[in-house]
């Protein structure tokens, strides 16, 4: 499921970098937060994504998340028309958030995380290589939402259906 999302994703950045809009496809999916990550080799290239749907579609979600990473991702400069033969495309669509009171309810291999105090917010999602159990997911959440540790916050996980490229 979800691997149809793999080219529209790939095609909307490349008619987005060409300057071209897309054809409004017709919705298969209903609305859904996803994450669109991009990597060349096993290096971060882009990542955006919504924790919560903000379009009517997955598919619109999809193609604007994949504009976003190639795009806005504040931490790189936008993906230009020739490195795009050279990335690779993955894909989150995310379940419902549960609220969570325990590090002994995470596990970052199964669930992402989602940390809030405010108006501030930290993400991240799950099977990321490096994150070294649930307490330093939680640490990368406080840093990324700029949010202390003794600060009071609230968490929520989630999961995750992945499709990615080769």
């Amino acid at each position: 499921m979800y691997k149809d999302l793999l080219p529209l994703a790939r095609e909307t950045i490349r008619a987005h970098l060409a300057g071209h809009g897309l054809e409004p496809l017709p919705p298969r999916y209903p609305a859904q937060a996803c994450f669109v990550s991009l990597k060349i080799g096993q290096r971060l290239r882009g990542c955006i994504g919504t924790i919560q749907p903000a379009k009517e579609h997955l598919e619109w979600e999809v193609q604007s998340n994949a504009i976003a990473a190639a795009n806005r991702d504040p931490r790189f400069q936008p993906v230009t028309p020739d490195e795009l033969a050279r990335i690779g495309i993955s894909v989150d669509v995310l379940s419902p958030v549960e609220p969570v009171t325990h590090l002994a309810e995470l596990d970052p291999l199964r669930y992402g995380l989602i940390v809030r105090a405010g108006r501030r917010c930290g993400v991240l999602l799950p099977d990321i290589a490096g994150v070294r159990g649930a307490a330093h997911q939680l640490e990368i959440c406080l840093e990324k939402g700029q949010i202390g540790p003794r600060e009071t916050y609230t968490m929520a996980r989630f999961t995750v259906s992945r499709v990615q490229e080769p």
